[in-house]
């Protein structure tokens, strides 16, 4: 979603503590019915971006249900945006569709928040207090 969303000089890579080594159907199928590319997705650990060290570290791990987050030691801003796993949703099949959609919508509007910010005039204390607002959202 960030990447579909972000102007150019952004860019997002995904990872995970524990990969699944595949990225779940349905989450592929989510992206595919909101228009989104998943060409190229993949599950991948925090090796991800060992030699492309990123600049803000999010975690979207779900700390209610008990989900470990990682931990990211570099210089990088960190900031938490959790959210309920949409995979770990009982149900018939609109029940889980519709949590997956939810999950999805809910990333789109914080991705959202994230790009309007105004990053020329925030400091990096400024920028963490904006991130750590969007996490509320």
């Amino acid at each position: 979603m960030f990447n579909h969303l972000a102007p150019a000089g952004f860019e997002a890579v995904s990872s995970g503590s524990f990969p699944r080594g595949q990225v779940l159907p349905r989450s592929l199928s989510t992206l595919q019915q909101a228009g989104i590319s998943t060409e190229g997705l993949s599950s991948k650990g925090n090796d991800a971006f060992e030699s492309n060290p990123p600049d803000i570290v999010i975690t979207v791990c779900d700390n209610a249900a008990g989900e470990a987050c990682p931990v990211y030691f570099g210089p990088a801003l960190k900031a938490h945006w959790g959210l309920a796993d949409p995979s770990e949703v009982r149900g018939d099949e609109a029940v889980v569709d519709a949590a997956f959609q939810a999950t999805l919508a809910h990333i789109a509007s914080r991705c959202e928040a994230f790009f309007a910010l105004p990053f020329d005039n925030l400091d990096r204390d400024q920028l963490q207090h904006a991130l750590d607002r969007i996490g509320t959202r």
